[in-house]
């Protein structure tokens, strides 16, 4: 969870639903996540996986979407057009959903928001979070030690992040997590959400950290039955192929002021 779980494509993870047994999302284990990522150190290299080197080419291309994101909106790029190259002004309130240590509040959403918000399930992670000189600044606003399936928000965000975390909820989690997110936006708020994308068909299951990898096709099904239109997708660029790392794809979700949750149709 930024905590970012960066997984190889010929990982563990390949327990896909087989004829008799749960879909793969129902195998996951919020607890059993948290458990596996207290055993991680609380660094860059721990968040990433084992493969810190990749930390810049994700923060430039997080950086880069969210630029053009925003000036898909107006209302939230200061009044600019798609492509104009004027200064985006500061967004007022952000919030990092697993943050971890911060990786991404300190790299982008710092730089991007005047205020940001933390969401964490892990007590060590957010420590370092709320030790640190981000916090001192008053960068970092409060900090919910708290797993996502839980986290209700309680103020209006004009930008929403979530990053490698969507895969330690099941599919009813991840919507009832988005519907409560879009109910937080404010006005003319976004939804980032950035993941790794399966390689093979089918949803699989990783017993390691108990997590689930899914497809796109997943992925957007899930955004449409909570409310969003993607405005934008990108996959994620610069990631040197030798590594052989699962793809990552951006998506900028949106929905229009009161538009209807389809919470109540979960089939």
């Amino acid at each position: 969870m930024d905590r970012s779980d960066r997984k190889t494509a010929d990982g563990p993870g390949d327990a896909g639903a087989g004829e008799g047994q749960l879909p793969p999302d129902r195998l996951v284990d919020n607890a059993g996540a948290v458990e596996y990522w207290k055993t991680v150190e609380p660094n860059i290299n721990g968040m990433l996986g084992g493969f810190p080197g990749i930390s810049r080419a994700d923060l430039l291309s997080s950086r880069s979407f969210l630029a053009k994101v925003r000036r898909l909106l107006p209302s939230i790029g200061g009044g600019t057009a798609l492509g104009a190259t004027a200064h985006l002004p500061p967004l007022q309130l952000g919030v990092d959903c697993g943050a971890g240590i911060g990786r991404v509040t300190e790299g982008l959403l710092s730089k991007v928001c005047e205020v940001v918000d933390i969401v964490e399930p892990v007590e060590a992670f957010a420590k370092v979070l709320i030790e640190g000189r981000l916090k001192a600044e008053g960068k970092v606003g409060d900090v919910y030690i708290t797993g996502l399936e839980n986290w209700v928000p309680e103020k209006r965000y004009d930008l929403i992040w979530i990053q490698w975390c969507l895969l330690y909820l099941t599919d009813d989690q991840v919507v009832q997590l988005l519907t409560r997110c879009r109910d937080a936006l404010s006005p003319s708020g976004v939804v980032i959400v950035k993941e790794n994308l399966n390689t093979k068909p089918h949803d699989t299951f990783d017993p390691q950290d108990k997590s689930v990898t899914r497809a796109e096709e997943k992925y957007k099904h899930l955004f449409q039955r909570s409310g969003y239109s993607i405005i934008k997708e990108e996959d994620q660029l610069g990631i040197p192929q030798h590594l052989n790392l699962l793809p990552v794809k951006l998506f900028a979700l949106f929905c229009e002021p009161d538009t209807p949750s389809s919470t109540q149709n979960q089939h």
